[in-house]
C-alpha cells in the first residue's frame, strides 16, 4: 500500500506546483480541474501521514521487543503494537475506498427534475413530498437550492418540479436519487380507503459548467411569455419569463422562477446545458453499467428505484435490497442512511474492478 501511496504522493507534489503556475491559472478550466484534484489528494495526504505514523510504531515496537534487553521498554513496546496493530486494517479499508479512481463528475452542484407520473393528482402530491424530502436534506447538508421552473399538480403538489442544488460533493450524492420512486399508501383523493401505487420520476443532472458544453447560439430559439407562478403584481404582465428549444436536439429548457427576464435567461441556459451535457453523461453510464453490470448507478431513468409503503411505514430502495421501516424520517429528509449504503456498494463495485489497490 505504501508503493501506492507514494506514487499518489508523487502527483499531489505535481499539482501543488501546477497550480500555481501563471499559465494555468489563467486557463480557468484546468485551474478549476486541477484545484479539485489538490483537494482530494490533500485529503489522502493526511491518511497517508498517519499510515506512515502507524507502520513505524509497529516497526520501532516490534523490534524492541525483538531485543529484550529492557523489560519496561518491552512491556510499553508490546502495549504500542497490540494498539497500533488495532487501528491499522480500519485505517487500511479507509484508505482503499479512497484510492479509487474518483468520478470527475461527482464534485458538480446538479439540476434536479421530479415529474408526476402515473396515479394522477395522487402522483402530483407525491412528486410534492419527494420535492419537501431533498429540501430538507439538502439544508440538513449546508447546501442551497432554488426553484428553476415548475407547473403546480390541480390537488396539490407537482407535476413538475425542476430546481439547482449547490454544495460540496452534491451529484456524488444526489446521483442515487435519478430514477422512478414509487408510494403505496391511501391517496387523499380516495374516498373508499383503497390504497393505490402511484409514481414520480426524479432526474439528477450534473450542472455543467461553460466549458463543458459549448452552445452555439444560433442553434437555440428563445421565446419570452408571462410568468404563471409567484411574483407579486408582474405575475401576467411582463414576459419575463424564458424559454429555450435547442433545435438540433429539440430539447426545452424555461424558467420563470425570476422577476428578472435577465435572470431567467441565465438560469434556463443553465438547465440546458446540463440536460444536453447528461445525455452524453447517460450515454457512457450505460455503457460502463453494461460492462460492469451495475445496479446502482446505471443511468436507466426508467428502471423502479424505491418503494415507500405507507400502511407499514416501510422504505424499500430495490437496487441493493435495503429495506427500512422508519417512513415518517425518512419522507422528512433523513435519507443520508440510504445514501451510504448506496455509496457504499457503488465502491465495493469499483474496488473489485481495480484489484490493484491492495
Amino acid at each position: 500500500m505504501i508503493e501506492r501511496l507514494n506514487i499518489v504522493k508523487q502527483r499531489f507534489d505535481e499539482v501543488n506546483d501546477l497550480i500555481i503556475q501563471p499559465d494555468v491559472i489563467s486557463d480557468q478550466k484546468r485551474y478549476i480541474e486541477l484545484n479539485k484534484e489538490y483537494k482530494d489528494l490533500r485529503a489522502l495526504m493526511d491518511e497517508r501521514e498517519k499510515y506512515v505514523s502507524l507502520t513505524e510504531n509497529i516497526q520501532e515496537a516490534e523490534e524492541i521487543i525483538s531485543d529484550g534487553s529492557d523489560p519496561e521498554m518491552t512491556e510499553m513496546a508490546k502495549l504500542q503494537l497490540e494498539e497500533a496493530k488495532g487501528q491499522l486494517p480500519e485505517l487500511e479499508d479507509k484508505i482503499r475506498m479512497m484510492l479509487i479512481p474518483k468520478d470527475p463528475e461527482d464534485g458538480k452542484n446538479v439540476v434536479m427534475e421530479i415529474r408526476a407520473g402515473t396515479g394522477g393528482d395522487e402522483a402530483s402530491i407525491f412528486a410534492g413530498d419527494l420535492y419537501r424530502m431533498y429540501t430538507k436534506y439538502v439544508e440538513s447538508r449546508g447546501w442551497s437550492h432554488n426553484i428553476v421552473d415548475f407547473s403546480e399538480g390541480t390537488s396539490g403538489g407537482f407535476k413538475e418540479m425542476i430546481f439547482e442544488v449547490s454544495g460540496e460533493d452534491v451529484y456524488g450524492t444526489m446521483k442515487f436519487e435519478a430514477g422512478v420512486h414509487r408510494v403505496q399508501r391511501v391517496p387523499q383523493t380516495e374516498t373508499q380507503g383503497r390504497v393505490h401505487t402511484s409514481a414520480a420520476t426524479v432526474m439528477v443532472l450534473p450542472e455543467a459548467e461553460e466549458f463543458d458544453v459549448q452552445i452555439d447560439p444560433k442553434d437555440v430559439r428563445i421565446d419570452y411569455f408571462c410568468s404563471s407562478g409567484p411574483g407579486g403584481q408582474s405575475v401576467n404582465t411582463t414576459y419575463s419569463a424564458v424559454r429555450l428549444t435547442h433545435e438540433p436536439t429539440g430539447l426545452v429548457a424555461q424558467c420563470q422562477d425570476q422577476k428578472s427576464q435577465h435572470k431567467n435567461k441565465e438560469k434556463a441556459f443553465r438547465v440546458l446545458r446540463s440536460r444536453l451535457y447528461e445525455m452524453e453523461l447517460a450515454k457512457k453510464m450505460e455503457a460502463d453499467a453494461a460492462k460492469r453490470n451495475s445496479m446502482v448507478s446505471s443511468g436507466d431513468r426508467s428502471a423502479k428505484i424505491r418503494t415507500y409503503n405507507y400502511a407499514q411505514s416501510r422504505v424499500t430502495d430495490h437496487r441493493i435490497n435495503l429495506t427500512l421501516y422508519d417512513l415518517s424520517n425518512i419522507i422528512n429528509g433523513d435519507i443520508q442512511k440510504i445514501i451510504d449504503e448506496l455509496q457504499l456498494a457503488e465502491n465495493t463495485e469499483k474496488l473489485k474492478e481495480n484489484s490493484d489497490i491492495l
